[in-house]
């Protein structure tokens, strides 16, 4: 990702998958990026989203290397994060994208975790408990159940 990215200013979706791009860089210049596309490289973490933590909604990083999720709090208006076939390996990471208080649509399917709390039978009861402003996971919309009011 080199410096000539921070010409695009007008520029509303960046895709640069299958690059073999190794970390994200240089995204300074992208004032009104919505959509960052940087799936199938060898990325290892999210240092360098910050100059677009402003106005980010949707980062589609499925099938990179990353294991931990420090760095993904500065996206405040993330609502779509597709992150399949990932390293993510526990909770505590996981639960870093409680973090974004926009993120409706998430994709984490082929992550260690996932696969898991799958066979466990618990994974969607969990990941959308730790999550409660979520409107889709891996795919699915998910329903909650109200809370049932007392009866007199």
């Amino acid at each position: 990702m080199d410096a000539s990215l921070s010409t695009l200013a007008n520029c509303e979706k960046l895709s640069l998958s299958t690059n073999c791009i190794e970390k994200i860089a240089n995204l300074n210049g992208l004032k009104n990026l919505k959509i960052l596309s940087l799936g199938r490289n060898n990325i290892k973490n999210l240092t360098g989203l910050e100059a677009v933590g402003e106005t980010l909604e949707e980062l589609w990083i499925s099938y990179n290397c990353i294991e931990k999720l420090k760095g993904i709090n500065v996206l405040k208006k993330l609502k779509v994060l597709y992150m399949s076939n990932n390293f993510v390996k526990d909770w505590g990471e996981f639960g870093k994208l409680a973090e974004l208080p926009c993120l409706q649509d998430l994709v984490f399917v082929g992550n260690p975790i996932e696969e898991k709390h799958t066979a466990d039978g618990t994974w969607r009861d969990e990941a959308c408990r730790r999550l409660p402003n979520l409107k889709k996971l891996d795919g699915i919309p998910v329903i909650r159940q109200e809370a049932e009011e007392d009866e007199p």
